[in-house]
Order: C-alpha cells, then sequence, then structure tokens
C-alpha cells in the first residue's frame, strides 16, 4: 500500500532537517529520506567547517551541547598581512548537529527513513506527485522537497534548477592536535574562525583554521575551478595537496599531527540561482545553490532556506483546497530573496572579483580594511555597491571589466 505525507523532503542536511523540524512541529505529516544508514549518520554527508555565529544559534535554538568551541573573533589573513575582528560565533560538531536536528523533528512526530536513495520524481500531468528511492520503492506527498544539494535528482529532472560545472566550489577539511595557535608572526586564532585568501595555498579560493579549542583546529582549502584557479595552480597539484604543502610550510603546523579518521569533503556551487520552485516542489538548500558566495557560509542559509519552505508549505496547507500550484509555492522564491539571500547578486559578484586579484592585492586589501570604520566595513559586508566601489584602487578596473564581461556572457 503506498504511503501518502503532507511533506516529503529528499536529504537530512541543515536545510531537510529544518523544513522536518518546522513542519513536524505544525503538525504536519512529514517523511524525509537520508541516503546514509542510521547507525552510520552522518559519516559520508559530514562536510561542513560547521562555523557559524549567535544569530543563527539563537534564531533556530542550537544548543550548546553540539559546540566544539565558542570563538570570540574572526581573523582574515593574506599572505604577509591579518586583520582582526571581534565577533563572536561557534564551531560546531557537525554531526553533532544534524543528528540533533533528527532528534527534534522526531520528537514532533516526523519520520525518517534511512538507506533510502532518492533517485527520480514520479509525475502525473506533468506535475511531480511523489519520488522513487531505492530502485522501485515510492512514496506521495502533497509537497515534495530537494534537499540534496549539488546531487538534486529532483529539482534535475524538473529544470527547477541548473547547477554549472564551472561555477562548483570543491573543498576538503581535516582536523588537527598539536598546533601552534598563536605562533609568531601570525595573528594569535586562539578563539578565533581565520579565513585565508593567499593564491599559493588555495588558488581561486580561500583556506581556513578554526580553532576548536586547546591545540586543536579544524583545517581546510576551498576553491573554484576558475580563471584565477588555472593561473595561479601549481601543476599536477590535487586539493590534497594544496592542504598538504600548506601544512609543511607554515609554522604552525610544526608539530601538528592530523587526526586519524576525521575528515570533510564536499562541494557547492557559487551562482546565482535559476527558479526554486514549481507545482507541489521546492528545492532548498545548496540544490538551490545557498551557501554565501563570499565566505562560505552554508548553515544559517540552508537552514533559512528550510524554513521559508516550511513556511510556505505551512501557508498553502493550511488552505482548505491545499493548491499548491507554481503560482502559490512561488512564495518561497520570494521569501528566499528577500529573507536567506538578500542582495545576493552583488555578494556573487564581489565574490568573482574577490577571487581573481593577486597576493598583492590582497596585502593591500588587508591595509586597507585595517584603515576602514566599522560602518563602513559592515557597508561592505552587506553588499552594499558605494561602499564597495569606494574600496576599490585604479588596478581593480581591469579585474572589474574581465569580471563584468564574463558576468553577462554567462
Amino acid at each position: 500500500m503506498t504511503e501518502t505525507y503532507d511533506v516529503v523532503i529528499a536529504g537530512a542536511g541543515p536545510a531537510g532537517g529544518q523544513a522536518a523540524r518546522d513542519l513536524a512541529s505544525r503538525g504536519y505529516d512529514v517523511v524525509v529520506l537520508e541516503t546514509e544508514e542510521e547507525d552510520e549518520f552522518p559519516s559520508r554527508s559530514n562536510k561542513s567547517t560547521a562555523g557559524t555565529f549567535p544569530s543563527t544559534m539563537a534564531s533556530f535554538g542550537i544548543p550548546d551541547d553540539v559546540v566544539m568551541n565558542f570563538t570570540d573573533d574572526v581573523v582574515l589573513e593574506s599572505p604577509s598581512h591579518h586583520y582582526r575582528r571581534h565577533q563572536p560565533g561557534a564551531v560546531l560538531e557537525f554531526a553533532d548537529f544534524k543528528n540533533w536536528l533528527v532528534d527534534e523533528a522526531e520528537a514532533d512526530g516526523a519520520e525518517y527513513w534511512f538507506d533510502a536513495r532518492v533517485s527520480k520524481p514520479i509525475t502525473e500531468g506533468g506535475e511531480i506527485v511523489g519520488v522513487q528511492y531505492n530502485g522501485d520503492e515510492e512514496v506521495y506527498g502533497d509537497i515534495i522537497i530537494d534537499a540534496t544539494g549539488p546531487s538534486a535528482p529532483l529539482a534535475k529532472a524538473l529544470d527547477v534548477c541548473n547547477l554549472r560545472r564551472g561555477k562548483q566550489a570543491i573543498g576538503i577539511e581535516f582536523e588537527y592536535e598539536g598546533m601552534n595557535i598563536d605562533a609568531g608572526g601570525y595573528a594569535d586564532l586562539t578563539d578565533a574562525m581565520m579565513l585565508r585568501l593567499d593564491h599559493d595555498i588555495a588558488p581561486g579560493g580561500y583556506s581556513w583554521i578554526f580553532h576548536t579549542g586547546a591545540d586543536t583546529a579544524k583545517v581546510g582549502v576551498c576553491y573554484l575551478q576558475n580563471e584565477s584557479h588555472r593561473q595561479n595552480s601549481k601543476s599536477g597539484y590535487t586539493i590534497d595537496d594544496y592542504l598538504q604543502y600548506w601544512v609543511d610550510m607554515d609554522p604552525r603546523f610544526e608539530n601538528a599531527t592530523r587526526k586519524e579518521g576525521i575528515q570533510h569533503r564536499g562541494s557547492a556551487h557559487i551562482q546565482l540561482p535559476d527558479r526554486m520552485s514549481t507545482d507541489n516542489f521546492m528545492a532548498i538548500g545548496d540544490t538551490v545553490p545557498t551557501v554565501d558566495p563570499l565566505w562560505g557560509e552554508g548553515i544559517d542559509k540552508c537552514m533559512r532556506s528550510g524554513r521559508a519552505a516550511a513556511a510556505t508549505a505551512d501557508r498553502v496547507l493550511t488552505h482548505s483546497e491545499r493548491d499548491t500550484s507554481a503560482s502559490e509555492l512561488a512564495v518561497y522564491d520570494q521569501l528566499w530573496h528577500e529573507r536567506v539571500a538578500p542582495k545576493v547578486k552583488t555578494r556573487l559578484f564581489m565574490t568573482e572579483m574577490l577571487y581573481r586579484v593577486s597576493n598583492d592585492r590582497y596585502d593591500e586589501l588587508m591595509r586597507d580594511i585595517l584603515a576602514l570604520s566599522e560602518d563602513r566595513l559592515e557597508s561592505v559586508n552587506k553588499g552594499d555597491l558605494g561602499a564597495i566601489i569606494r574600496m576599490m584602487k585604479l588596478e581593480d578596473v581591469t579585474t572589474l571589466a574581465r569580471t563584468a564581461k564574463d558576468w553577462f556572457r554567462n
């Protein structure tokens, strides 16, 4: 006998988990299909650096017991300079965080089906009405949500998203112990999250050290395989090679050892989203994509995406006629642009420009940031076009022109 739910969610990441949590708390019949087996979850999908901020912790009621370390500062590094800003944050244990989302949703009545790989949509009259999983198994729902990330089997089949290979960022992260967190000549990274712009280590991207307490840290590299990567890359280097190169040459790792069995690998697309919904269907989280393009923050954006989808589903399902047509679910697209990722176009353009400039320009940028007021910096971070233009130098005109040319061509 075929089972039917109010909402079927594919994927148990932060976006899918939050959507399930919100919908279950409102009394809807929700089922989440997750590829991984329950006793392994989330070993294969444990992909996030899991750095977040108090606003996220408070907005979603994330408990302290999934936090590895509370941080006080954010540090930006270039090859020769650094900038420190007081910005409280938290580095989560991502696996514990994802399991907490499962527990929260299940406590309110959501069902989780593990070892359930979603493969394609079930359609009637051109509209999705359910999903196939594990071969020929089926489940039906009034609303279907794809929260599977870049694999996006449902969104792709429905032509809702167009994730482009050239816009895919790849990342790798290990955890180290024995770190020299306060090495001479570098910023003190005690209770800090550090992002480094340096093409020698991450051509076309950035690297990071997130302090997780005592002498331990999460350490990683991420980049787009873009023009800047091709110009600055080392012949034959894989992303693992870049991380090892950094570890070998940076004195902060001189006595550090990598924790066995702990590694996080993932990818996300850095691009403008296409439409995010259609009849009976919404795409959320990194399926859209949703990750912040400038600094790669994903947890807050994904959870807000899940919450916006849940609010939209609640709106249409409470109506006696249950109109789940594309025109009604388009409210989700509006909420996404207003509440999840406002000014996404400006931030994407900033990102593409930032990854194209030289290491010397990164050093100059750090010096400029140090001279800016907090208000000016906040305006830049929020994507204020005027504030961004005032930070530009004459040498940036060429970069701006190249970026604009590629932007409008694509």
